[in-house]
């Protein structure tokens, strides 16, 4: 941080004593103004820090730390309310007489009591006047956060101007109740500076207001897990591996369940077809049932299959005369089968008569045997025993022959 004089400006009014804040206010307000000078002197060597309650200058700036300690908690109980432009006005007074006059000038601003008797014109009057004499202020609102809220906004937007880099310089920050200050101003822009500060006790606007409560993110700090790596450089860097290493975890858990939601998907759109194809399939195989056996295409088998439905479809009266008629035929279809029986076992005899006649034919014939015999295994056409055999048997042929011609001709 650049080197800088700052006033902190605190509340010592009766409302104070409230407990909404652990342990007090007072004592919160102390704790969170220790914190505050403490890293104000350690950011510049030359950095000055002043403490004033109200109206009374308890210490003009100074980097003695001891002397700016005892101010801090030394500090009694008034019953008067602050008047906080007046009080405005003498911390600007002690930074106009400050020991080192190149450094810029701060007035931290603790309100803790209602500032109902005080018109948002003169607040916001101080605040144009801190503006003029380029004098920043930031505000800690602690409690009567509804009564106080909206004045103490005009006093900031008032005195509100724009630093080198873009950033306001004017800052309100609301602590909520049972969170202590200092947790929320140690990631605050009051402490490190303008654009230096991240969450703390919420998001910080644009105007420097933060709400909410809790731990945040610690601003520049937050690579290191909110641990300033210049105070202690190896608890910062464990605290950057361990947030490195469970990023990684994350992505990897993401980049998983990107996968296998994709594998999922594919995987419904591979059985889809599987499931369209099955009636086409069931429709087939029935067709096949009706027709293929048949020995018919499917359209034909289609075509009976929609004749026998229609022939279904007659009356019942034609169905019971179509069977009167099938009842009268039946005399005639026995007559007919027995005609139909004894023209089948003349047929059967002629068929039986003309093979046999063939297959005589057949082994008369020379060629025939010698090939027939060729084909056995073992067996040898030219041997003169079987000659001689197939030569008997042709010349008994012959001779059978000879007699049924006779006795045709008788």
């Amino acid at each position: 941080m650049p080197l800088e004089s700052c006033m902190i400006l605190l509340d010592n009014s009766e409302y104070m004593r409230n407990g909404d804040y652990i342990p007090t206010r007072l004592e919160a307000q102390q704790d969170a103004a220790n914190l505050l000078a403490g890293a104000k002197t350690q950011s510049h060597p030359e950095s000055t820090v002043g403490v004033s309650a109200g109206t009374d200058l308890l210490v003009s700036p100074t980097d003695d730390v001891g002397k700016i300690l005892g101010a801090l908690h030394g500090l009694p109980f008034k019953s008067e309310k602050p008047d906080v432009a007046a009080s405005v006005q003498v911390a600007s007074l002690a930074l106009k007489h400050r020991r080192n006059k190149n450094g810029g000038q701060r007035i931290v601003l603790f309100v803790g009591s209602p500032l109902g008797d005080i018109e948002p014109r003169v607040l916001s009057k101080a605040g144009r006047q801190l503006k003029k004499n380029n004098v920043a202020i930031d505000v800690v609102v602690m409690g009567e956060v509804e009564e106080n809220q909206e004045k103490l906004q005009e006093l900031v937007e008032a005195a509100n101007g724009r630093s080198d880099d873009g950033n306001r310089t004017c800052h309100l920050v609301t602590i909520p109740a049972g969170v202590l200050p200092s947790d929320v101003l140690a990631s605050s822009p009051i402490v490190h500076g303008p654009g230096g500060g991240g969450g703390g006790g919420g998001s910080f606007a644009e105007n420097g207001e933060a709400e909410g409560g809790g731990d945040g993110g610690v601003g520049t700090f937050a690579d290191f897990g909110g641990v300033d790596p210049n105070m202690d450089p190896e608890l910062a860097m464990a605290l950057r591996v361990s947030m490195e290493e469970e990023r990684a975890r994350q992505e990897r858990a993401a980049a998983s369940s990107a996968e296998s939601s994709g594998a999922q998907e594919e995987s419904k759109d591979a059985d889809m077809p599987d499931a369209e194809t099955a009636p086409d399939a069931a429709d087939t195989s029935n067709v096949g049932a009706g027709g293929m056996d048949l020995g018919l295409s499917e359209e034909e088998a289609l075509l009976q299959q929609a004749l026998a439905m229609s022939m279904n479809e007659n009356d019942p009266q034609e169905q019971e005369s179509g069977s009167a008629d099938i009842a009268a035929e039946k005399p005639a279809a026995d007559n007919d089968d027995d005609a139909a029986m004894q023209m089948a076992l003349q047929i059967s005899m002629q068929t039986e008569k003309e093979s046999g006649e063939s297959s005589g034919r057949q082994f008369q014939d020379p060629q025939f045997v010698n090939q027939l015999l060729g084909s056995l295994p073992g067996v040898d056409p030219n041997d003169p025993d079987i000659q001689n055999a197939l030569r008997d048997v042709n010349e008994g042929d012959e001779k059978d022959e000879k007699e049924d011609g006779k006795e045709s001709k008788k």
